[in-house]
């Protein structure tokens, strides 16, 4: 899975609930070489985000954005780890807001035509300028192989900040 660094300064990792469940020990592994170990603050398996907490020196983070402030038509950028190829980069735009009906407790998705396959769960989808505008948690398929068939779905920053201050304040 991938993550996203959102407070350098207190070691806060982004990702998704489902690629930590079941997990025990967590290893964050950064585009320089570097590993941490991870602890796992908290997890919300309704919303699918999780915490986890390094504690490292040199660590920068991304930039974010209301997702409140996106439309339709806007450029967005996927990052992540898909099938074990570090650090790619898609492109597409948000192709719907508030998206619903997947059956999940969440239901205002970001959607986006940017290619997310598996291993770009808990990654950061970006605007045009590179700031963070929602997690990359899910992709509809409709092959038997499992891989993008150009929709996507990112938790928006405006649901996983409500959520990160809970798990943060409580686990």
């Amino acid at each position: 899975g991938s993550g996203v660094i959102i407070d350098a300064a207190n070691g806060i990792v982004v990702t998704n609930h489902h690629v930590i469940e079941g997990g025990r020990n967590f290893t964050i592994d950064l585009i320089d070489g570097r590993l941490f170990d991870a602890e796992l603050v908290g997890a919300d398996k309704a919303t699918d985000i999780a915490v986890l907490k390094v504690t490292a020196s040199g660590l920068s983070q991304v930039q974010r954005v209301d997702s409140d402030t996106l439309r339709s038509g806007d450029l967005a950028f996927a990052v992540g780890y898909p099938l074990g190829l570090d650090q790619t980069l898609t492109m597409g735009v948000v192709s719907g807001l508030n998206r619903s009906g997947m059956g999940d407790a969440i239901e205002d998705y970001i959607q986006t035509d940017a290619a997310v396959n598996s291993g770009n769960s808990g990654g950061p989808l970006l605007d045009s300028r590179g700031r963070l505008i929602g997690i990359n948690t899910s992709i509809l398929s409709g092959g038997f192989g499992g891989g993008n068939d150009g929709i996507a779905f990112a938790v928006p920053t405006r649901i996983m900040d409500f959520v990160v201050k809970q798990l943060l304040d409580h686990g």
